[in-house]
């Protein structure tokens, strides 16, 4: 699932590939810019910011994109063969003589002018991994709304930029409350905590390729998608159920020993194991999307 070190790996991969050089071959597969032409141009840099993909190319142009669930960029050689879905699902090519990225399942595809960069990401709280980071604004914008569960509240970006779903349930594990525990009902010191523990995982995360959270070599994280499995602190099984309203809602994994707090009406058990006739449910996913 892209959070925010992948798409900061996304963005390095990318600003490798394709910084300082000029495109020799531009396709943007979206209606609305199917002719524009950026070749000739060259890519001056790409710029992660939260969950969002800044390409900056000369002229003053900007290529937004944002993966959401399951888009992504890949990188190929000349000559080699595109690998990340079948050609429907591509929706932009950008190659220079040696490298072509090529962004799959992009829900998010926008041509601006940098200077407007600010109608795409301006409305962001302080990126985890960005140079504008600041624990302290970060922890003022949770505890605005004091009501909002801590789960939801961790999943909005105005908030802080970086956090996904993943790394909603297992802070709310590490810091032992549940994800819909109100943040204003958070103990200060582990409020404190917060912002701090977040950027740690994420900057721990950022340069490896299976995302970990448990500092185990078996194991990689704690909760996510480990319904019904022992916990790896009390061995107690692991519940999972869903948080937010209709679309917006995303599973949701805790312990029911190890977090306290208010818990949904009834977890998710039964969905999970229909799906997986073992009744373990899916495995964690520590491997990322790229």
């Amino acid at each position: 699932m892209p959070e925010g070190d992948t798409v900061w790996q996304t963005a390095r991969r990318l600003h490798v590939a394709l910084a300082g050089k000029v495109l020799l071959r531009s396709d943007l597969r979206v209606p609305r810019y199917a002719t524009a032409d950026l070749t000739g141009r060259a890519v001056l840099d790409v710029t992660p910011r939260g969950k969002h993909l800044l390409t900056r190319i000369e002229g003053g142009l900007t290529l937004h994109s944002h993966l959401r669930m399951d888009g992504s960029w890949k990188v190929y050689e000349t000559g080699r063969r595109w690998s990340g879905g079948p050609a429907h699902q591509i929706r932009a090519v950008l190659g220079t003589a040696d490298r072509t990225a090529v962004g799959y399942r992009l829900p998010v595809l926008e041509l601006l002018r940098t200077t407007d960069e600010a109608r795409a990401v301006g409305h962001l709280g302080p990126d985890l991994l960005g140079p504008d980071w600041d624990p302290d604004r970060a922890l003022e914008n949770l505890l605005r709304d004091p009501g909002r569960a801590l789960g939801e509240a961790l999943l909005d970006q105005r908030n802080l930029a970086g956090i996904g779903n993943v790394y909603k349930s297992e802070l709310c594990f590490l810091l032992g409350v549940t994800p819909w525990l109100p943040v204003g009902t958070l103990p200060a010191d582990r409020a404190a905590r917060l912002p701090v523990l977040a950027k740690k995982l994420l900057e721990f995360n950022r340069d490896r390729p299976v995302r970990v959270t448990t500092g185990r070599r078996e194991q990689d994280l704690f909760v996510y998608g480990r319904a019904l499995r022992p916990c790896l602190r009390c061995a107690t099984p692991v519940r999972s159920g869903n948080q937010g309203d209709g679309s917006r809602a995303r599973p949701t994994y805790w312990c029911p020993h190890c977090q306290t707090g208010p818990t949904p009406p009834t977890a998710d058990r039964h969905s999970v194991t229909a799906h997986h006739p073992t009744g373990y449910g899916p495995p964690a996913p520590g491997r990322r999307h790229h």
